[in-house]
């Protein structure tokens, strides 16, 4: 008998419009998605101050953040639980581990929209495909996929963490957008230019989105 027949979904007595009542704006998530060093997390911690400052409900959940914890890489979960265990629960950075990131993040962020939070996310997320999983386990409309879309030269001139420079000279594999792929959203809800304007900017046009479509009350 499958373990699934002994899973059901438990409705809670605060309901996601109550929630979303004494917050006074909708849940959603807030999907920042682009090249490392095109601006991702800048961008979403500024929206995030902008809208703590307005009085909204928000919360960033950040790709490096994640990856200390939720979504640890092996090295880190042997150093702290044996290599047993990371074998069994780590994640590294293969496409498939990728997507696996990917799919809990969504559904970490998709709880916290149905609890009537504005959740930004801020991961590079390179494959089409998994953004689309994301978007279709959530109600229409919740999903609001956001392009940071910084030109590949303009990343690899700031580099913050020195990983392209890596990645050129061979000591990274994998890398998005030197040996592996980027996969551009085709219908994102907003599209930022993050190679022409300063995040401040950025982020400012972010909120506006968000009063236009009806998210902020």
């Amino acid at each position: 008998m499958s373990e699934q027949v002994h899973v059901v979904w438990h409705d809670h007595q605060v309901s996601r419009e109550d929630h979303e009542k004494l917050n006074g704006h909708k849940g959603c998530v807030v999907w920042f998605t682009g090249l490392s060093a095109c601006g991702k997390s800048t961008v979403a911690n500024l929206v995030d101050h902008k809208l703590h400052a307005a009085g909204k409900h928000s919360f960033v959940l950040d790709g490096d953040n994640v990856r200390m914890g939720l979504n640890a890489a092996p090295g880190l979960l042997k150093e702290r639980h044996g290599e047993e265990f990371a074998k069994r629960f780590g994640l590294g950075f293969s496409a498939q581990d990728r997507e696996e990131n990917i799919r809990r993040i969504g559904a970490v962020a998709n709880l916290f929209a149905q609890a009537g939070l504005i959740t930004l996310t801020a991961f590079i997320s390179p494959y089409r495909r998994d953004r689309d999983h994301v978007r279709a386990a959530m109600k229409d409309g919740d999903f609001v996929e956001i392009f940071v879309d910084a030109p590949l030269e303009v990343c690899e001139a700031r580099d913050p963490k020195g990983l392209y420079k890596k990645a050129r000279a061979g000591e990274l594999k994998g890398f998005t957008g030197i040996d592996d792929p980027y996969e551009a959203p085709t219908k994102p809800e907003l599209v930022l230019d993050a190679g022409q304007k300063d995040a401040e900017t950025l982020a400012d046009e972010v909120i506006a989105y968000l009063k236009k479509s009806g998210k902020l009350g």
